[in-house]
């Protein structure tokens, strides 16, 4: 079961609950909260929303030793070293890639409608993705992704992480959750994600029964990771589901092209800030049950790890981070499942490099100066420059808005 706090106690290491006592001049009070909104015209309002290159961590008055850090963190039974979760894509990890992470203390989650679970031996497949010209990646992708799902490769690649001793996970999007959940299940998986582009606890649908998150959870006997979700109150329903964790993000990565092809975009400064928020209220809702927060997009550079915790997550999920290592299955490219999409792609494929092992990108040593090796060092340095000791302190480390541009 997920983790639980004493009733009426916030979050270890939020932020202080807002003072919401007369609301400044220019600014609207909604939901008992204060709203810096902005006029876009006469008929319409917006929130002011911000990146994780909008803002920047503040030192604090102490510094601590990176050697007496900790960034271990823990989900239900299972803990893990490093606050590391592999995004499941193809380009990122494979049942081999899953293992090598799950020994350096992070997470690999396999992606079960990827090539692994289509066809049995996809890595002559892998080698084409990455030669293809521009031009024609997204229609051969989507040719080489129309091979139907395997319900035996999904048992086979699942043991073969089981085999190797490490925590097994596996992703589904919405759509394929309940055609394929028995399988997974049964292959012994012991965390479960749902991951789209947008999870909702409501989906309206007149075409077919949606799934019932609330009610799969609750027969599912394994902890589930849900999202993406970016708003608060996306979240909080999440959270009522019970979902062990949410994703943060929506179409913030960098293989997304969903701003341009849907006109959606979450700043994920404030995703995460606001779902941080969902889960301090849900605590005290719930009586003390806690669920984690994963931020998942626009996590590319130490720089943002740093930051996506400081706003409140607990662990992120790495796709272009993690697939610019030798060992990625993309050969330095980069996808996601919206790259193949049959109908509306809204992803594409694009070139990330390879900067080093995978022992490298995690733990360096670096030898470039642009926040693509030596990740988890990278965190454990900021943590110990402005004086915390583990993750959960470092979500009260106080933060600027300084927008700029990276080089």
């Amino acid at each position: 079961m997920p983790q639980t706090l004493p009733p009426g106690t916030d979050t270890p290491g939020s932020a202080p609950r807002p003072d919401t006592r007369g609301p400044p001049e220019g600014r609207r009070r909604y939901a008992g909260r204060v709203s810096n909104e902005i006029e876009i015209g006469r008929g319409k309002r917006g929130r002011r929303a911000y990146s994780f290159d909008d803002i920047a961590v503040v030192p604090s008055r102490r510094t601590r030793d990176p050697k007496d850090v900790s960034v271990g963190w823990q989900i239900d039974a299972y803990h893990f070293e490093l606050p590391i979760v592999a995004a499941p894509m193809d380009s990122v990890m494979s049942p081999d890639t899953a293992v090598a992470l799950g020994r350096l203390g992070g997470l690999g989650v396999l992606d079960l409608e990827g090539l692994w679970t289509r066809y049995d031996s996809p890595e002559p497949l892998l080698d084409e993705i990455a030669q293809l010209p521009a031009e024609q990646a997204t229609r051969r992708m989507q040719e080489i992704y129309s091979e139907p799902i395997k319900e035996e490769l999904i048992t086979q690649r699942l043991k073969e992480i089981r085999a190797a001793g490490v925590t097994v996970a596996g992703a589904l999007s919405p759509q394929r959750t309940q055609e394929h959940v028995k399988s997974v299940v049964d292959a012994g998986v012991d965390l479960f994600v749902i991951r789209g582009t947008t999870v909702s606890a409501e989906h309206v649908s007149g075409n077919a029964e949606p799934l019932n998150l609330k009610r799969f959870i609750y027969e599912l006997d394994v902890p589930v990771v849900v999202g993406g979700a970016s708003t608060y109150t996306a979240a909080l329903h999440l959270m009522r589901t019970g979902a062990a964790g949410v994703l943060v993000g929506f179409g913030g990565g960098a293989a997304h092209t969903t701003r341009v092809g849907l006109g959606i975009h979450a700043p994920m400064a404030t995703a995460v800030s606001d779902v941080a928020a969902a889960r301090r209220d849900y605590l005290d809702e719930s009586g003390g049950r806690y669920v984690h927060v994963i931020a998942d997009g626009g996590v590319g550079r130490s720089g943002d790890i740093v930051k996506a915790v400081a706003m409140g997550a607990d662990a992120v999920m790495l796709g272009a981070a993690l697939a610019r290592s030798t060992e990625a299955p993309g050969r330095g490219w980069h996808w996601g499942p919206e790259a193949h999409h049959s109908q509306l792609p809204r992803g594409e494929r694009v070139e990330v490099g390879q900067v080093g092992t995978l022992d490298e990108v995690l733990f360096g040593p670096g030898r470039q100066a642009d926040g693509t090796l030596n990740l988890v060092g990278a965190l454990k340095r900021a943590m110990a420059t402005t004086g915390y000791s583990d993750l959960k302190e470092f979500q009260r480390v106080e933060v600027v808005v300084s927008p700029y541009q990276p080089h």
